[in-house]
């Protein structure tokens, strides 16, 4: 692969994902080299009518690298009041991110997420009355378009950088490809050639190949990881090792993917008590070991008999056994 000066400048964003990044998350991804990170989306109507577990997603210790709170909803005023409440719950917000991007039906529905797409002006309403309100930057999240047939991102980054806009990310499919099919990054070719503000590309990024292709296409600012960093947080060091020297890192062994396995559980642990935690982790777990052998076997134990930490090792050490032999 060819190598590029100008990739020492890029940056790794771990991406807003909902039941997934959450504190104990994150504080997992940020030694392998995330420069920025981003909270699970947070309802403007869950932190004004006080709901406690919206209020925990905001709730976060300051630590190594800024983290922003992404805010979803529809209306400028609300957007601006739940960010003032964000900030009496945290101080060291670093910035805020305003979901633009996310398609799945229940905040579509109510003109949220990817419905905002279909109303440029209204998503350049929401950053300036942020703006007004709070000195901190202001990020947004985006796609394409609502479908092929309203391919409009352009009209929405117009919008937002009239606003204000500090940096945007894009999610390279329309709200109606969800997460299927491959991006369609060949119709952000140049993007950030004309823009005023950095930009983040996202969408399939599941490995190092896949990155550096989204960055030389884009001419992005750097990429934003989301589902390839999940059970694979080595990907993150990768691109991130090769952004910087050039050189590109062999995938990890199983005994690194059980011991990343193990350590995640902790984070885990710690944040929830250990019955939820080991709950949460049955849909998690199983995702260190895709490509590795005998794997299958290994998936189901994990997603039907995974109940505490010590269940999880003893899964995790028979799996060892049968395939190494230790």
């Amino acid at each position: 692969m060819e190598t590029n000066n100008n990739y020492k400048d890029k940056k790794i964003v771990l991406a807003p994902m909902a039941g997934i990044t959450s504190v104990g998350y994150r504080s997992f991804m940020i030694p392998f080299g995330i420069d920025y990170a981003v909270t699970e989306m947070v309802s403007d109507m869950g932190l004004i009518y006080g709901n406690e577990e919206t209020k925990r997603y905001v709730s976060y210790n300051n630590g190594e690298i800024p983290v922003g709170v992404q805010l979803f909803g529809n209306n400028p005023e609300t957007i601006a009041k739940a960010a003032l409440i964000s900030l009496n719950l945290n101080k060291n917000i670093a910035f805020f991110d305003l979901n633009m991007g996310c398609p799945v039906n229940k905040v579509t529905k109510v003109g949220s997420g990817s419905a905002l797409m279909k109303n440029p002006k209204l998503c350049g309403k929401i950053v300036s009355k942020l703006k007004e309100v709070t000195t901190l930057p202001i990020t947004a999240k985006i796609r394409l378009g609502w479908d092929n047939n309203s391919i409009n991102y352009l009209d929405v980054i117009h919008e937002l950088e009239n606003a204000g806009v500090d940096a945007i990310a894009i999610h390279a499919r329309t709200r109606n490809e969800l997460y299927s099919g491959y991006p369609h990054f060949e119709l952000l070719k140049d993007l950030r050639l004309k823009m005023s503000v950095p930009l983040y590309v996202s969408g399939n990024i599941f490995s190092l190949e896949e990155a550096i292709a989204a960055i030389d296409i884009t001419k992005a600012d750097g990429v934003m990881i989301a589902r390839g960093g999940i059970g694979n947080p080595f990907l993150i060091t990768q691109i991130k090792h090769f952004l910087q020297t050039g050189e590109k890192l062999p995938n990890p062994t199983l005994k690194e993917q059980i011991d990343y396995c193990l350590k995640l559980a902790d984070f885990y642990i710690q944040e929830f008590d250990e019955l939820k935690a080991m709950r949460i982790y049955r849909g998690i777990a199983s995702k260190f070991f895709n490509g590795f052998p005998n794997s299958k076997t290994l998936k189901a134990k994990l997603s039907q008999e995974l109940t505490t930490k010590e269940s999880l090792i003893n899964i995790l050490n028979e799996y060892k056994s049968s395939v190494l032999g230790e």
